[in-house]
């Protein structure tokens, strides 16, 4: 039977998943769709989800509003998504839904596919700016990656220490104001921008202000329109290694896929099309 492949979210018209999810299964020659089920919030989420039921659904992603919405209505969640109390990712199987998060983990292959060297240096520093739900992923990946140094700058600091929690033994976590954390840029090999400063239509803004860097630093901003934000502009202007947000969507997708299909979808070129969809080239 072929896949029947959903994404479920508000607002979603514009969303990429459907391309990316299609090229996947094009190049895994399985045989399936993906399609969008845009819910209103208006609408009665608990019928909509029996209409995914009735449909067969084989899997879905979730994105805003309904990642935390969803927990609920599921039979099982995996670890991450529980640490997360977030799910972008369901599967059925065997007559139960099952969640995931693979946001966290599609980063970090996302990153080690652009920057393979950051995770072979044994000292490495890393500073997260901003405590979403991005943030929670991303630092708790990296935490299970064999990162150390992971230091988090937000403008409250409360939230910012509830992603420390998320944290092993071997990892040391600093916790910075925004102000602070400009202060102290140039100490890091990888700065991860994770909030939605910069984010078109406010493409002329950033969190923080790059003045100087470490030699061969990386900085990485996880907003994808624009494709280089405010940030990564002022990390080039300092001779910065930049990563785009972009393929972080396309990992965190490959992910998915894998969970849904068992299948590991090959990404090759696919940055550089995507790339060029979201700039309208």
């Amino acid at each position: 039977m072929p896949y029947n492949l959903k994404l479920i979210g508000y607002p979603i018209k514009h969303s990429m998943s459907p391309w990316i999810h299609k090229e996947f299964l094009k190049r895994t020659g399985i045989e399936g769709s993906y399609s969008l089920f845009e819910i209103n919030p208006e609408d009665d989420f608990e019928a909509k989800l029996l209409q995914l039921k009735k449909e067969q659904t084989d899997g879905f992603n979730i994105t805003v509003p309904y990642k935390e919405k969803i927990i609920s209505y599921l039979d099982e969640i995996d670890e991450t998504a529980r640490e997360m109390q977030a799910v972008n990712t369901v599967v059925a199987k065997n007559g139960k839904w099952i969640g995931y998060n693979t946001d966290g983990i599609g980063y970090v292959r996302a990153l080690t596919s652009a920057y393979p060297r950051l995770f072979q240096m044994t000292d490495l520093k890393i500073l997260i700016i901003g405590s979403g739900g991005a943030a929670r992923g991303i630092y708790y990946a990296l935490a299970r990656s064999g990162s150390e140094v992971i230091d988090l700058a937000n403008r409250t600091r409360s939230k910012a220490e509830e992603i420390a929690a998320l944290g092993t033994d071997k990892v040391n976590t600093e916790i910075y104001s925004i102000s602070e954390a400009e202060g102290v840029l140039a100490s890091y090999d990888l700065i991860i921008q994770t909030t939605s400063v910069g984010m078109m239509p406010n493409e002329e803004q950033a969190p923080l202000t790059i003045r100087e860097l470490k030699e061969d630093a990386v900085v990485s901003d996880i907003i994808y329109q624009p494709i280089k934000t405010k940030l990564l502009q002022q990390a080039e202007q300092v001779n910065g290694n930049i990563h785009f947000g972009h393929t972080m969507l396309l990992y965190q997708a490959q992910s998915a896929f894998e969970i849904w299909t068992g299948k590991l979808a090959n990404v090759t070129d696919m940055d550089t099309q995507l790339q060029q969809i979201l700039e309208g080239r």
